[in-house]
Parts: structure tokens; sequence; C-alpha cells
């Protein structure tokens, strides 16, 4: 039998139409489809299609006995289309992934068969029952042991990437008012076993390798022990990888941990700062980066001197931000000392508490579902801000990264980064990708605001002092 997996194009970071050459390092393996390939019997002939790095004709490709399809938010208008074509030739399609987990009644009514969860659980029998013509509606998937997650596929997707991807943790414990992470894997920190994650990494052609997890060092004395015995078991292995992760600001506070991260190949980091106040840091419930009244110059500086790169990310359009905020955040990043700032516009994802809120508040934007679904990217303006116009939030976007990525700050920074002999091609590339990123980036605003006739005040909202002119 033959099951074709499929990763839907999202426009934004699609390599296949050429338009940007530093979206290349944008885009890494559909992890979720090579796992579930990893689980798949032999009895089935598996093909994988990522439609951001390559285009397909599948009226060309064999006729599969089943369709599975997987989205981010931003993806899902794209795999309904996907999935009417092949429903149209009579050929059953499963979606799973995050969205179909947050609004499920939403996908059902556009495919044959949703997945709700993680699907590790469920997978062998959804193939079971369409084997025998005999699928549910709905198989709903908990949280797995990490300790027995199957090897990833990595062979069915051998060329087009420069990045690889593995996952060796689960879940994460802020719990941060913006993220979907929690209510999708939880809040437990779960852990695969550092044996199958040493070994699956040596499955990865990629010498490039993102780690996925959300939070790969935890939070906790336990979480960290056992991020330093992966770390040794990756440097006793030698596997000639350089990888970037995500972390919170704690990566800072352990030398040994530092050291043996670098020289388990740990090239950049991934820090959510959020916000410039202690008031958005309470607001997007990320308590946890104002304990211990840190300086996080110093920290930035403790991770940087282990030759490791920072890319640190801030959120615009809190309720706490005010006019200004783009040339403040662009100033906090350079006084903090980061290598890459990642600033995205305050985005509410379902499933999240920050969903319940604005919908609750009337301040969901871009509303006209499943269409509006593929603005969902956290690079356009889809909620109404409390203190700040459409043309307002756009503008203080435009000038953060027209400040921060400067010819004369990038300079700045990859000058630093030979001086102190640490990457200065990881942060170069990085500057330069989201320097070109941001003209695509003012061009898909226009297009949005074009596209979107919601520019009318929030009755929800008291419109007072600074907040009269906003949407």
């Amino acid at each position: 039998m033959r099951l074709l997996l499929i990763n839907p194009r999202n426009p934004l970071v699609n390599i296949t139409n050429r338009k940007n050459y530093w979206n290349k390092y944008r885009v890494w393996k559909p992890l979720g489809l090579l796992v579930l390939a990893g689980l798949t019997p032999p009895e089935w002939e598996i093909t994988v299609v990522d439609e951001n790095v390559h285009g397909v004709d599948y009226s060309g490709l064999p006729r599969p006995d089943l369709v599975g399809v997987t989205a981010f938010t931003s993806q899902a208008p794209r795999a309904y289309e996907v999935a009417a074509l092949f429903r149209g030739w009579g050929v059953p399609v499963v979606m799973g992934g995050i969205h179909a987990t947050m609004r499920p009644k939403e996908a059902a009514e556009r495919v044959d068969v949703v997945v709700t969860g993680e699907a590790e659980s469920v997978w062998p029998r959804v193939l079971s029952d369409a084997a025998r013509g005999a699928m549910q509606s709905l198989y709903a998937g908990g949280h797995e042991d990490m300790e027995h997650a199957p090897l990833a596929r990595h062979d069915l997707l051998p060329t087009g990437y420069e990045l690889g991807a593995i996952q060796t943790t689960r879940g994460c414990p802020l719990n941060c008012s913006f993220c979907s992470v929690s209510a999708f894997n939880g809040r437990a920190y779960r852990r695969r076993s550092i044996e199958d994650v040493v070994a699956e990494f040596k499955l990865i052609r990629e010498k490039l390798v993102l780690v996925v997890d959300d939070n790969l060092i935890g939070t906790r004395r336990d979480h960290i022990a056992r991020a330093k015995d992966l770390f040794r078991a990756m440097i006793d292995a030698d596997l000639g990888k350089q990888w970037i992760c995500q972390a919170t600001i704690n990566m800072a506070d352990d030398e040994e941990l530092l050291q043996l991260a670098r020289r388990a190949g740990c090239a950049g980091v991934f820090i959510g700062f959020e916000s410039v106040t202690d008031e958005g840091l309470l607001e997007v419930h990320k308590k946890y980066n104002m304990q211990k009244d840190r300086n996080f110059r110093a920290s930035v500086r403790r991770i940087q001197r282990h030759g490791i790169t920072i890319a640190g990310s801030f959120i615009m359009g809190l309720d706490a931000d005010r006019p200004g905020i783009g040339l403040e955040i662009a100033r906090t990043a350079s006084r903090y000392g980061v290598d890459i700032l990642n600033t995205m516009f305050l985005t509410p994802l379902p499933g999240t508490d920050l969903w319940k809120k604005m919908e609750a508040e009337g301040r969901i934007a871009a509303d006209r579902f499943p269409e509006d679904w593929k603005y969902y990217t956290l690079t356009l303006p889809v909620g109404r801000y409390r203190n700040f116009s459409l043309d307002g939030i756009v503008g203080e976007m435009d000038t953060c990264t027209r400040t921060f990525y400067s010819l004369r700050g990038i300079l700045g920074r990859v000058s630093r980064n030979v001086w102190e002999k640490r990457r200065p091609v990881l942060t170069l590339f990085g500057n330069l990708t989201y320097r070109s990123n941001h003209r695509l980036s003012q061009k898909a605003c226009r297009e949005f605001e074009q596209a979107c006739n919601w520019l009318q005040p929030v009755r929800a909202i008291p419109a007072t002092g600074a907040n009269r002119h906003a949407l």
C-alpha cells in the first residue's frame, strides 16, 4: 500500500519560489512526518513531500492509498486545498499536527480523519484501520513516553535542506500566554533516551542541525543534569555536527553546561526575552525572566564567551507596549549584545491563553476562517493592539528592523564575532537573512492591509488618552 505524507507550503518561508536566497536557512525537515514514517510498517510504501522545498505535481505521482497532512496554523489553508484535491480523487486524507488539534471541528469538515495531540500512540491503529477500510473520524493521541520515541526517517528527505532537525525533549514548564506548546505537548518536561538521540544524530546528513526542542536544557536541576549527560555523550560520539537550539536565559548560569554545549557542537541558541519591560513579562506570563534580578547583558556575554551565537526574540504589540516600542526593542537588543534579533507581532494562536483573551475582547482582527489562517505567521499583525493602529504597529516593526539591521549594526556585530573568535559567518548569515526578509515582510504587510477590511475602533478597549486612535 502507498502512503503519501505532505508538509504544505507556507508562502512566507517557501524556498521553491527563490524570492529570497537566505530563506533556505529558515526551512528544516518536517520532523513530525519523519517520525510517523519511522512508525509505519514495512508493507507501506512511503513518500514524503515538503512543498516548502520541492514543487510537486501530485497528478504525476502514483496514486496513494492514504494521504497524511500536517500543518501549523499558517499552513492550514493550503492543507485544506491539498486535502480537497486528493479527496476529489477518492483518496482518504488524515490530518494531524498542532492546528488540527486546536481546531478539530474545522479540520473534520475538510478531511476524512483528524488526529489530535501527539500521534505516535494512535498512528499504528490509523494505518491498520486504513488497510481494512474502517478508519474512524477522530483519533486522540496523548503525551508520549519519550524514552521509546522512534528514530525519524531522515533518509526519506535526503536533499534540499541546509538544516537538519532532531528532537530530544517535549513539553515546556513555562506556559507563556502566547505559546501553544503547553497546550499541545503539556508542561511536563519529557526526555528521549540519550542513546537514541545520539543514534539519530548519526542518521542526519546535514552538518548544521536544528534541535527543535522548545527548551533543550529545561529549568530544573535534573533537567540541567540530563542536558549535561546528553552533551557528554555527543562529545564521546564525535558526531561532527554543529547545532542550534532553543533555551531560556538560565543557560548562562552554569559554566560546565556551557563548556559541554560548546564541545558538543552548539553553534547558537535562540532565547526568548519577549519584552523590554517587567510589565510586559508579567503580561505574557514570563516571570521566569524576572528571577534573580538578572543582568541580561552579563548573561548574554557569558554564553557568547563560549563561542555560542545568540538570537534574541521579542514580541511587539503587547498591551504594555507604547509608541516608540520598535526603537526601544532594537536598542535593548543591542544593549544586551545579542547577535541576531527576531521580533514578532503578538499573534493569538488557537489554543493559547492569549487567543482566549483576545477572542473574548473582540480583538481577533483577521477572522475570516479558514482563509485568514494563512496570515498567522507571527510576521503579520493579525490582532487588534491596544495602543497601535495597523499602520502604527507596522511602522514600529519597520523602525525596529531598520535600526538593528542597519549596515553599520551588522558590520559591528560581525566584527565583534571576528575579534572574539566566535562565529562571524553564522552571525553574518543570520543578519543578512533578517535584513533581506524585512523587504518581503513589508510587501506582505501591504498586501495584508489591502486584503483585510478591519480598520475600525475596538469598542472593547477604552479609547482614552494615548489609546484614542488605536484599532
